[in-house]
């Protein structure tokens, strides 16, 4: 999906005759192919190379949004770090504020609550002790997972302290912030992909429902495109919060957030905001046959939606959502023959190919 994303970004790079290099250290990929980006380096993507990188190659601008969390971890490392001010490079598209925002759980929480929305009832740990008081103030069963994590690494349901303190233990290996959020199991989850430019203009280009319920992983899920079981009252009521949402937060480009939505009412939680191209991404650009990377890429060097063209369609304009003329199913696929041992069960961390 990743791969789909960067390399319809170089395109749209190639196109406004920009030099584009390219960081990635997988070597099997469709953008570190000749005649894509004008130089690739296969580095890993860590702070201290993709600095080295900066340093000889004096880049004027950089794209964060399209190489996964991966890339987004390293890019508030570097901006942290004050790699990118000390070497003059701007951050094109989403501003890296709204980046650290969407990711550190207890600010995004403080934003979202700032403009009258609900996240699901949650708290940021840094312990096992902090982890099993935040249990015992929002009542068991709880859900834990890492922050700043890709494929829900360490993450999974406890019903009990015991089973808190072996989870919590696990995903604090992997990050330094846990968050505890209270279960929402069973209710549906859904999904909206948004594009927004530098100057507010704003669309949805496609909605995702999950067959399976929340506590499911997306990537472990079977998805369908447009969602199936939401009243027209529903579904606007979310499009209306997610451009609400994407403007407070700034976001240019391409986003994605998801909702929990209870199977009995019309109550909604906010999981999480995505400011960056993903899985979910792939997919609706599949289904809408609306090239999101490639606007997303566009978006990035200030150019308005309205002015860019649908290169799809190739009549009407980026601003136009795309109609509902489709229903799309993504099933995942698991390799199963190459780890014969592991547990088969389907969860909140990813273990789909």
């Amino acid at each position: 999906e990743f791969d789909y994303s960067g390399s319809q970004a170089i395109k749209a790079l190639k196109e406004e005759n920009i030099q584009t290099v390219l960081i990635n250290p997988n070597i099997a990929t469709v953008q570190t192919s000749k005649g894509m980006a004008d130089k690739v380096y296969f580095l890993p993507l860590f702070p201290e190379y993709v600095e080295q990188v900066i340093r000889v190659e004096r880049p004027d601008g950089i794209l964060l949004t399209f190489g996964g969390q991966t890339a987004l971890n390293c890019g508030i490392k570097l901006s942290k770090a004050g790699i990118f001010a000390k070497y003059g490079v701007q951050i094109l598209g989403t501003p890296i504020e709204a980046i650290i925002d969407t990711e550190d759980r207890k600010v995004f929480r403080e934003r979202i609550s700032a403009i009258g929305e609900k996240v699901a009832p949650s708290m940021a740990v840094y312990s096992v002790t902090e982890a099993l008081e935040a249990a015992n103030i929002l009542g068991y069963p709880v859900m834990a997972r890492a922050a700043f994590s890709l494929g829900g690494l360490g993450s999974g349901f406890a019903n009990n302290k015991e089973e808190l303190r072996c989870l919590a233990a696990q995903a604090l290996a992997h990050s330094s912030q846990l968050i505890i959020d209270k279960s929402l199991k069973g209710w549906k989850e859904v999904e909206y992909e948004v594009v927004r430019d530098a100057y507010d203009n704003c669309i949805t280009v496609c909605n995702m429902e999950n067959v399976d319920p929340l506590g499911i992983h997306t990537g472990e899920s079977i998805v369908v495109a447009p969602s199936q079981t939401l009243s027209n009252k529903e579904y606007n009521m979310l499009r209306t919060t997610a451009i609400k949402v994407i403007r407070h937060f700034g976001i240019v480009g391409e986003c994605n957030i998801q909702y929990a939505v209870s199977p009995f009412s019309e109550e909604y939680y906010i999981i999480e905001v995505n400011a960056r191209l993903s899985r979910s991404s792939a997919l609706a650009s599949k289904a809408t046959g609306y090239p999101l990377a490639y606007v997303a890429a566009k978006l990035g060097l200030g150019i308005p939606l309205p002015t860019l063209k649908n290169s799809v369609t190739g009549v009407t304009t980026a601003c136009f959502e795309p109609s509902l003329d489709y229903c799309v199913v993504k099933i995942p696929r698991w390799d199963l023959s190459k780890f014969s041992r592991v547990s088969t069960k389907i969860g909140s961390s990813m273990k789909s190919v």
